[in-house]
C-alpha cells in the first residue's frame, strides 16, 4: 500500500448483493477448538460498483441455479449452499444485467464466490496468479475447488496479479494481496465519497471472533498466512479508517442495506 502522496479517486457506488447462504454441520471446522459440532449459517455477499460509468463486480456468489432446488445444494465440504434470489434478478433491480458488467475482482475460487462466473464470462476478470494456478492446477480438490464452476475462463480476459493492484492509479479500487485461506486470497479496498474507504475482507476471516482472536479454519491452505493478512487487514482498516465487511459474518451482514440501496 502507498502512502498519503497517492492520488485518491473514488467510485460512485457500492452495491452489498445477498449472494446466498452457506451452512455448514460443524462450526468449529472454522474456529478449531470452539463450537464443535454446531451448525453455522454464514452470509454470503458479492458486490456490485460503479465508477465512471463502468459496472463492476467483487465475487460472484453462489450458482444462481441453486435457487431452483428446494433446500439448497452440497456443493463441498459437506457445506450446503442455499440461494434466495438470484444475482440476475438482483441486477435487474438495479437496473442492468450481467452483460454491463466490465470487469469482475476475485477475492478466490471457493464455490460460493465464483458460483455464476458463467454469467460474467464476457468480462474482464482480476485474479492473483498464485490463486489462477491453484484453481487450474492437478491439486485444486486440496484447496476445496470445483472447477466446473469456472472452466469458461478458459475462454474469458484474464488479468493476473502479483500482489497488490491499484487498479486505476487513483486509489479508487486497490486489491490488498490477503493470502492464507487459498493460496492467492485477496481482498478489495474501495473508496467513496461520502461513505469513505471500504475494505471487503473476502474470507481473511470468515466472522468477528475469528478476526479478533487470529482464529484459523482447519481448511485455510496456511496457517501462518492467514494470520499474517489478518494483522494487515487490521493494519489498513487503522491507516485508512475504513469500515471492514466481513463477508459471512451473518450479524454485521443483517445492517449493511443490500441493493437496490447504495453506498456512495
Amino acid at each position: 500500500m502507498t502512502g498519503d502522496a497517492t492520488p485518491r479517486g473514488t467510485i460512485d457506488r457500492l452495491y452489498a448483493l445477498n449472494a446466498g447462504l452457506a451452512v455448514a454441520p460443524d462450526r468449529s471446522v472454522y474456529s478449531p477448538g470452539r463450537w464443535k459440532g454446531e451448525q453455522i449459517t454464514l452470509s454470503c455477499n458479492a458486490y456490485l460498483m460503479r465508477r465512471a460509468g463502468e459496472w463492476m463486480m467483487w465475487d460472484t456468489g453462489i450458482d444462481d441455479g441453486v435457487a431452483e432446488e428446494a433446500g439448497g445444494r452440497v456443493i463441498a465440504h459437506t457445506i450446503r449452499g442455499i440461494v434466495v434470489r438470484t444475482i440476475v434478478c438482483q441486477l435487474a433491480d438495479v437496473g442492468i444485467t450481467p452483460a454491463d458488467v466490465g470487469r469482475v475482482f476475485l477475492s478466490h475460487a471457493h464455490f460460493d464466490h465464483i458460483g455464476n462466473a458463467g454469467l460474467f464470462r464476457h468480462a474482464v476478470w482480476h485474479i492473483q496468479r498464485r490463486e489462477h494456478e491453484a484453481m487450474f492446477g492437478p491439486d485444486y480438490e486440496d484447496h476445496g475447488y470445483a472447477p466446473s464452476l469456472y472452466r469458461c475462463l478458459n475462454e474469458a480476459k484474464v488479468e493476473l496479479a502479483d500482489g497488490d493492484l491499484d487498479v486505476f492509479g487513483d486509489g479508487s479500487v486497490r486489491v490488498v494481496s490477503t493470502p492464507g485461506h487459498t493460496p492467492g486470497h485477496c481482498s478489495l479496498l474501495v473508496r467513496l465519497a461520502k461513505t469513505g474507504p471500504v475494505l471487503l475482507s473476502g474470507d481473511v476471516a470468515h466472522y468477528r471472533f475469528n478476526m479478533e482472536h487470529r482464529c484459523v479454519p482447519s481448511m485455510n491452505s496456511d496457517p501462518g498466512e492467514s494470520r499474517r493478512s489478518m494483522e494487515r487487514v487490521d493494519a489498513i482498516v487503522r491507516r485508512e479508517g475504513a469500515q471492514l465487511w466481513l463477508n459471512h459474518d451473518v450479524v454485521q451482514t443483517a445492517t449493511i442495506p443490500h441493493a437496490p440501496a447504495y453506498f456512495d
